[in-house]
């Protein structure tokens, strides 16, 4: 039997991933004078693959009035979100690093880190008060 990982495992593995995405941002930046260099970045993982199950059908959207959204593949629906375009920009060094890029990749690196470091130390404030009556 597969047991499903606990927060703190999940969160623990959240700010790995963040960590590593954070280094690799950091060695762009620092390589956008490198000839020929290419940004790296790492693929978001999926989190109904770190839960180990997928949702149930009964958490599916339904529309209940005719109003509403409809049900079914649309636009909107079937956008993955995942970056699939080709270098912006590439020098004539051939350094594919847009700075500006990078930074806008990395405030949300540093907003999810800031996120999993909150959550963690709310998870740990409350095993406190659950163990000694009193939140430290």
């Amino acid at each position: 039997m597969q047991s499903s990982p606990g927060l703190l495992d999940l969160l623990a593995k959240r700010m790995d991933w963040l960590t590593q995405r954070r280094s690799i941002l950091a060695r762009n930046i620092s390589n956008a004078d490198t000839p020929r260099y290419v940004p790296l970045d790492l693929q978001e993982p999926v989190f109904t693959r770190a839960l180990g199950t997928e949702f149930p059908p009964a958490l599916a959207p339904r529309s209940s009035n005719p109003k509403h959204i409809a049900e079914g593949p649309t636009a909107a629906a079937t956008f993955n979100g995942e970056e699939s375009r080709e270098r912006y920009e590439t020098a004539l060094s051939g350094n594919a690093v847009v700075v500006e890029e990078q930074m806008m990749k990395v405030a949300p690196t540093q907003g999810d880190r800031q996120l999993v470091t909150n959550l963690y130390t709310k998870h740990v404030k409350l095993f406190c008060l659950v163990l000694t009556g009193t939140a430290r």
